[in-house]
């Protein structure tokens, strides 16, 4: 897979959005497997997590400026985590945003990646709805 047909400023991009994207199925993961002890769901996150790549990686690090970005500093509205729920309802936002602006970039370089990225915000839409309505039962 060739990333690098991308221009370095929408490498940036891209490099910010797939570690947005597996750090928010990260968060959910972990509290599937270890709060709630549910291994289907986690399976689940951890497959979906691990097709979250993009090769060759070094376009991508070679692309990144986290020392200079320009919302690094931490914002109220991210602040606002109640409890459990809210970390994982903010963090399937977190990954079904990120997959779209994967899905609409590649969209112009590489449509088969384009097509992996929108397959993950719909499982990750899936996966949200089945563990969210899944939890609201069990209280």
């Amino acid at each position: 897979m060739m990333n690098n047909s991308l221009p370095p400023e929408l490498l940036r991009v891209v490099d910010a959005n797939l570690n947005r994207l597996k750090e928010g199925i990260r968060v959910i993961e972990d509290i599937a497997r270890y709060v709630h002890n549910d291994k289907e769901l986690s399976t689940s996150l951890k497959t979906l997590r691990h097709q979250c790549r993009i090769e060759p990686l070094d376009a991508l690090l070679a692309s990144r400026d986290s020392v200079n970005d320009v919302l690094r500093p931490t914002m109220q509205s991210e602040m606002n985590r109640t409890d459990l729920r809210s970390i994982v309802i903010a963090n399937y936002k977190r990954g079904q945003e990120s997959a779209r602006v994967l899905e609409e970039l590649y969209k112009i370089v590489e449509p088969s990646l384009s097509e992996r990225f929108k397959n993950i915000r719909y499982e990750l839409y899936t996966l949200e709805k089945k563990n969210l309505l899944d939890s609201n039962e069990s209280h």
